[in-house]
């Protein structure tokens, strides 16, 4: 990129930052100062008593990637500027603006720009509403109708992919009822929006899917929580990622012999089918168990997670819909599951001192239907966190294959202030 078009660049930057500012400051009634969901008498009230937030996240990511002869760089800064309105007779509104500009040279393939000789860093810069939604809440029942953020669980299955800079959002409707013992979700999703998006391409910005999902939990067992799922995922934009799962995760936290130490564990088992205008036929399985010890500040622990290959059909498990990142190792080399399904045995340990945060962890990558070996990870992160509005974040991955994929080395630093 020329100097006139980097130039060009920060000045679209600035102005884009500069206008999102001015408005969270001086648009009339957003007052960051003010509580979310203010009861009022009436809608101009209840416009009135809106808060508003502003958020802003640099993140520099550099990756080096065998096969690949050019390193990727990308420094990108993620401005989000929201607002929520005070409530009436039980209604109140959201709506979120996210922003995310390039400051410097985009040296990386972001999968919009064409720069297929970089490594993927997958952020496309642009503006776009992140959220908008209505909310309305009675007697032990809610339900939000619009775009809207949804995280299941520990969004295995369904999240957010909040790890990027262009969040993954659900044109949905979504029902909760709940009381002390039992919560149920049912929600329909008819569009997601993306992470590879707002402008159009490959991947698809958006996905079509007539999408039910269904999350019953169980609170106050002893010693923990069971959460029953179904997700019908009907992608008619992608009809090989159309599926029906099926599952059951049980998270709980036993108290050890010795004071002061803790054994936090979680087991869970799905079962997947195709569903809907998938063509193929297959059935597959998922696996995890974990456990962890927790004494202070310190934890440790390790676990196994396995998504089944389908041999006959070529199919493995799948979770289009997941924060992939946080599963399979911070490198990504996993994002869809290989046809030989694959099995994941993973150690970690994790430390906290005041504002400082240090977690590592290595991951060794099998096929699980036919004999191979996938490769092996370590991450390692540092965070940092200044004071309620200001953090700091550090991580590294490095992958190493021993069959599948190419080494692989990520590095990350992340600056967040949030108002």
């Amino acid at each position: 990129m020329d100097n006139s078009a980097l130039t060009l660049n920060k000045d679209r930057a600035m102005n884009r930052i500069f206008c999102m500012t001015l408005l969270f400051l001086f648009h009339p009634g957003l007052s960051a100062g003010e509580s979310d969901g203010k009861h009022s008498n009436s809608v101009a009230e209840a416009l009135a008593n809106g808060s508003a937030g502003l958020t802003f996240r640099y993140r520099l990511e550099t990756v080096d990637q065998s096969g690949i002869i050019n390193s990727a760089t990308a420094s990108t800064l993620k401005t989000r500027l929201n607002y929520r309105s005070g409530s009436y007779e039980g209604v109140s509104l959201f709506i979120e603006a996210d922003d995310v500009t390039y400051l410097g040279d985009d040296e990386f393939n972001n999968l919009r720009n064409g720069l297929t000789n970089y490594p993927v860093v997958a952020d496309p810069d642009g503006t776009h509403i992140n959220q908008a939604y209505i909310d309305f809440k009675g007697e032990g029942i809610s339900g939000r109708l619009g775009r809207q953020r949804i995280i299941l669980d520990n969004q295995r299955f369904i999240g957010g992919v909040g790890w990027r800079q262009n969040e993954q959002t659900y044109d949905a409707l979504s029902l909760n009822w709940h009381n002390d013992d039992v919560n149920v979700m049912y929600t329909y999703v008819d569009r997601v929006s993306r992470i590879f998006g707002p402008d159009s391409g490959t991947p698809d910005a958006y996905l079509n899917a007539r999408t039910h999902l269904l999350n019953v939990s169980l609170q106050n067992l002893v010693p923990g929580k069971l959460s029953v799922y179904y997700y019908g995922i009907e992608a008619t934009d992608a009809a090989a990622v159309s599926s029906a799962t099926l599952g059951a995760r049980y998270t709980g936290t036993v108290q050890a012999a010795m004071d002061g130490v803790t054994v936090p564990f979680t087991v869970e088992y799905a079962t997947q089918d195709d569903y809907g205008n998938n063509p193929a036929s297959f059935s597959v399985n998922y696996w995890l168990a974990e456990a962890q010890v927790r004494t202070g500040n310190l934890h440790f622990g390790g676990g196994f997670e396995a998504l089944q290959g389908d041999r006959r059909s070529g199919q493995a498990f799948s979770t289009p819909l997941a924060t992939l990142h946080a599963f399979q190792g911070w490198a990504d080399k996993f994002l869809t599951t290989p046809a030989g399904g694959i099995e994941d045995f993973y150690v970690h340990a994790g430390y906290r001192s005041g504002p400082h945060t240090v977690q590592v962890a290595y991951h060794v990558f099998d096929a699980e239907a036919i004999q191979m070996d996938y490769g092996s990870e370590w991450d390692l992160s540092w965070g940092y966190k200044i004071n309620s509005n200001y953090s700091v974040l550090a991580k590294y991955a490095a992958y190493q294959s021993d069959g599948f994929a190419t080494d692989t080395n990520k590095f990350w630093l992340m600056a967040t202030a949030a108002f």
